[in-house]
């Protein structure tokens, strides 16, 4: 009997493992490559790229919009007519979040995860959440509205939050 019970009381544990391998795992993943966000942003035609050198008053900015300082010196955007792609990365909990961003005019178009790297928070890339940043702008350096968490993404919300941020603030300031 006790045998019985060894054997039950291991399958069970394994599957429980193998339940929370597969849930932990499942977010990860490359959505988009950055040339394919590229071009069906700019239906096919990607423009050249431009830069936004972050010193002075720019670099400061971007460090109280994020939180942190920029780890790099530039931050690279493509631009047709008044609509500009931002793709830029921010760390959710312990790894980078890469993000499409398109902007046009002081406004949110789209948003889109690239790229997710974390182990939970991956329900940030569903269009049900990202359609809350549509049409969003700046007021005061901030967005104009509240952003809806997801339980369990809460870094990863914040994280797509200050990058939309940051694109808008960038948007403003290359016009």
């Amino acid at each position: 009997m006790s045998r019985k019970i060894y054997r039950y009381f291991s399958l069970i544990i394994l599957l429980v493992i193998s339940l929370m391998t597969a849930f932990s795992v499942s977010a990860r993943g490359i959505y988009q490559t950055d040339d394919a966000f590229l071009a069906e942003t700019f239906n096919e035609q990607k423009p050249t790229s431009h830069v936004v050198w972050l010193k002075g008053d720019v670099r400061t900015s971007v460090a109280d919009i994020l939180g942190h300082r920029y780890a790099g010196l530039r931050i690279r955007y493509w631009q047709q007519d008044e609509r500009k792609a931002w793709i830029l990365e921010e760390i959710g909990k312990e790894r980078p979040i890469t993000f499409g961003i398109i902007t046009a005019n002081g406004k949110v178009e789209k948003v889109t995860v690239l790229a997710f790297r974390e182990s939970r928070g991956g329900e940030i890339r569903y269009p049900a959440f990202t359609q809350q940043f549509n049409n969003a702008q700046l007021a005061k350096k901030k967005l104009d509205r509240n952003i809806d968490g997801i339980s369990g993404a809460t870094l990863s919300v914040r994280a797509m939050t200050a990058v939309v941020t940051l694109a808008l603030y960038l948007d403003i300031f290359t016009s």
